[in-house]
């Protein structure tokens, strides 16, 4: 049989993604018909990303499954059409590239590298940082990503208290949950790194008393979602020299206004959402897994929870 796979992540992507998917999906073995435009009663698999070509799923009464090509599912997870399982990308790639650009962020703050890399006076100031071990950090949001990001920087030898919603067990991480650990977690915390959804449950959670738990001068390093942050209060806290730095790699409209205050801010870093990518090759491996998993009756992978928003 000739699974129909819609590519409905947009024109822009298919020419990089084709090859990449058509060479994985043979390579799982599974015969199949990849387009860009099908009838949606013949549609098996839709391939998926936010603002691609299909918005209502309804016709779509044969699709199996939708299958998202981001890790992130907030844009599509509410759209009442959406009846199908819907998976989101968990891509090992996508998993590595975060540990890097977290792993470097953390250590730019830890070191204090920025004075030593812009120092246009010439100044000789040799006050060397503390060790890791004397860095507490915390990490909010122990899925996939957080955890490997906890695991490498406790691997460099830096204390992290994990948080999350729902209770954890991570093997070398202080984890806690709910109001009470998130408390626990940021207090005295000197550098928070952001790696949780975006649902109504965690947007402002860096709101202005959260963000006075934690050490004067702390970082904030958000990778995860804009919403996670109430950015009026980070701007406060920044120019009150409560925080010290906050380097961003997210907002709530992208890309970011050229008006924004943070552009202009002395201590904001704005990255320009880079910190993970969805790799082609490893995506296109995990989105055949997928497709096999369907037509072989096994549970999908990342199967997002609907009353949960991931």
């Amino acid at each position: 049989m000739t699974l129909t796979i819609l590519f409905a992540a947009g024109p822009a992507r298919w020419p990089t993604y084709e090859p990449h998917l058509a060479a994985a999906l043979a390579e799982a073995g599974i015969a199949a018909r990849l387009v860009t435009e099908a009838a949606p009663e013949e549609v098996d698999y839709i391939v998926y990303a936010p603002g691609g070509t299909v918005q209502d799923f309804t016709p779509y009464t044969r699709c199996k499954a939708v299958l998202n090509l981001w890790a992130g599912v907030e844009r599509i997870v509410g759209n009442p059409t959406l009846t199908q399982p819907l998976c989101r990308m968990v891509d090992p790639a996508l998993t590595a590239g975060m540990v890097e650009w977290v792993t470097g962020h953390v250590l730019r703050h830890h070191l204090g590298m920025d004075r030593h890399i812009v120092n246009p006076d010439h100044v000789w100031a040799p006050e060397p940082p503390p060790l890791a071990a004397e860095r507490p950090v915390a990490m909010l949001g122990l899925g996939e990503l957080g955890r490997a990001c906890a695991a490498m920087l406790v691997a460099l030898g830096f204390p992290v208290r994990g948080w999350s919603r729902s209770p954890r067990v991570v093997d070398g991480i202080a984890c806690h949950h709910g109001d009470a650990g998130l408390q626990a977690a940021l207090t005295g915390a000197e550098i928070v790194v952001t790696l949780l959804p975006a649902t109504p449950d965690t947007e402002n959670l860096l709101d202005a008393r959260r963000l006075g738990w934690l050490a004067p001068g702390a970082a904030i390093i958000n990778p995860g979602r804009g919403t996670l942050i109430d950015d009026a209060a980070l701007l406060a806290a920044l120019d009150a020299g409560r925080i010290g730095h906050a380097t961003l790699d997210v907002f709530r409209v992208e890309p970011l206004p050229a008006d924004h205050p943070y552009w202009a801010h002395p201590r904001v870093t704005v990255t320009p959402h880079v910190a993970a990518e969805t790799r082609p090759a490893s995506a296109s491996r995990m989105v055949a897994e997928n497709i096999r998993r369907g037509e072989a009756g096994e549970p999908f992978l990342h199967r997002v929870d609907r009353d949960r928003g991931y």
